[in-house]
């Protein structure tokens, strides 16, 4: 029998391999699947709401990692997972996305690799670039693309830049985005969380805004720039709730600066904790439009064709501004502010949803998986 570890280690990777988990439950006479959790973030609403809500059992091994800077948190993983991988002998590894988690098991599989332990080491999302050195999971991109045995892309750009960075192209699987497998099953769930009326808000009357990235948030210029921006929105659009899943990284740098009062002195903002998967997806597609600096959000409001404006300066996810729903506005106030009105009016882009989004991603993956072992 042969033994596959998923290894996951923040939110986006539990939604990305939660449909892998369940077609490699058809196979389990075949495959032994073990998902590794590292801990890199944990916490209830976090981590273990998500296992429960997706559907899958809670981790095997979970490391508990809790490290204070980024290089340590790396440091700790590749030593924990150096354990873990010798112990378990696994034939193949999993990685997602582009977490600290992500690339730390990249580098053990290949240390342990050239130690004459053979591991394979397969990526799911391979390929997306931002050109943006400056960001941490940019570099994990690269580091581990360049160590993979097999890439999954979900669009085309990943396939023209793994080719182009050398990757053999009998290497490249086009398989789609297993994020929106994730997502299709889900919306019945999700359409019953009470999370409008919670808030008391109402069906496109609000804009949805989400930030965490270090380029953002560790900034202090760049936080309060984007804080007289929402000054700015809640005065030129009042009828507009603004309604704001604070990440604990947020949190943590909003004291930190001392702009909570800042933050709360917006009238018609609405502060919560941090949200679980359905009512997350729910807040979502009943938004006029999303405001985010994340990655994810932008192929699922692409999907659901809710107006995305990405507040950082590039993309890694091209196809979501070529075909879909997404406009790249960095910390331009007036861009932001152009655009919102646009999609206020009813004069902004129609976006489509793109190739291979359909909700089998996870499907072509495991059977190539089998294939390959």
């Amino acid at each position: 029998m042969n033994k596959i570890i998923s290894v996951v280690g923040a939110r986006p990777n539990f939604m990305k391999m939660a449909p892998i988990f369940k077609e490699l439950l058809k196979y389990k006479h075949k495959i032994k699947h073990l998902v590794v959790h590292t801990g890199q973030h944990f916490d209830a609403n976090m981590s273990d709401v998500f296992f429960k809500q997706l559907e899958i059992q809670k981790p095997h091994i979970l490391l508990n990692i809790n490290s204070r800077t980024p290089l340590s948190q790396i440091s700790d993983i590749i030593k924990e997972l150096e354990v873990v991988f010798l112990k378990e002998k696994p034939d193949l590894v999993l990685v997602y996305g582009d977490v600290n988690s992500t690339m730390s098991a990249s580098i053990v599989c290949s240390r342990l690799t050239a130690a004459g332990k053979k591991i394979k080491l397969a990526h799911v999302e391979s390929g997306l670039r931002s050109f943006d050195n400056s960001m941490p999971e940019e570099i994990n991109r690269i580091v581990t693309d360049s160590l993979s045995d097999i890439l999954f892309v979900t669009e085309p750009s990943g396939v023209k830049n793994l080719i182009k960075s050398g990757v053999n192209k009998n290497n490249i699987f086009y398989v789609g985005n297993t994020m929106i497998d994730s997502l299709r099953s889900n919306l019945l769930q999700a359409e019953k969380s009470n999370i409008l009326n919670e808030l008391d808000i109402r069906d496109k009357k609000y804009f949805l805004l989400t930030l965490h990235r270090p380029s953002n948030v560790d900034n202090k210029t760049n936080f309060i720039n984007i804080i007289y921006t929402l000054i700015k929105i809640s005065k030129a659009f009042p009828k507009f709730d603004i309604v704001f899943p604070i990440h604990p990284r947020t949190v943590k740098m909003m004291n930190q600066f001392k702009f909570k009062s800042n933050l709360h002195d917006i009238k018609n903002l609405i502060i919560t904790e941090p949200l679980n998967y359905f009512d997350f997806m729910k807040l979502m597609k009943y938004a006029k439009l999303v405001m985010t600096d994340s990655g994810g959000i932008q192929e699922e409001t692409t999907f659901m064709k809710i107006p995305c404006l990405t507040l950082r300066e590039n993309t890694e996810r091209p196809v979501t501004i070529e075909v879909g729903s997404n406009t790249l506005c960095g910390l331009d106030s007036n861009k932001i502010l152009n655009t919102i009105s646009k999609i206020v009016t009813g004069k902004y882009k129609k976006g489509r949803i793109p190739k291979y989004w359909e909700g089998r991603s996870a499907k072509k993956i495991v059977n190539i998986l089998l294939k390959k072992m």
